[in-house]
């Protein structure tokens, strides 16, 4: 199984990135899908996760700046992030859930860096 995450990189204050994931190693559409981040000193937050169905959950954080996505088709998730703020800086990790079952694997993470 892997999961690659790439898109990260410095972008000034209010501007745009989007992050994919790119999945193999596991039938895509039958995994719940989730993006976290890690700050240094921080343990590791929630940002955003979408089901197999579709089904999409925010942090309040980043509620209305935040858009998560998957492609079942190409086996690729994503995370439009408008409007960053420094305070998004962070290393940022996608995961693979399948529902109901102890079976969970991470990417290595992408670093986005949100500065002027």
């Amino acid at each position: 199984v892997q999961l690659v995450e790439s898109g990260g990189g410095l972008v000034q204050p209010g501007g745009s990135l989007r992050l994919s994931c790119a999945v193999s190693g596991i039938i895509f559409r039958f995994y719940d899908m989730g993006w976290y981040r890690q700050a240094p000193g921080n343990s590791r937050e929630f940002v955003a996760d979408i089901s197999s169905g579709g089904n999409t959950n925010y942090a309040d954080s980043v509620k209305g700046r935040f858009t998560i996505s998957r492609d079942n088709v190409k086996n690729m998730m994503y995370l439009q992030m408008n409007s960053l703020k420094p305070e998004d800086t962070a290393v940022y990790s996608c995961n693979a859930k399948f529902p109901r079952s102890d079976a969970l694997y991470w990417g290595q993470g992408t670093q986005v860096t949100v500065s002027s």
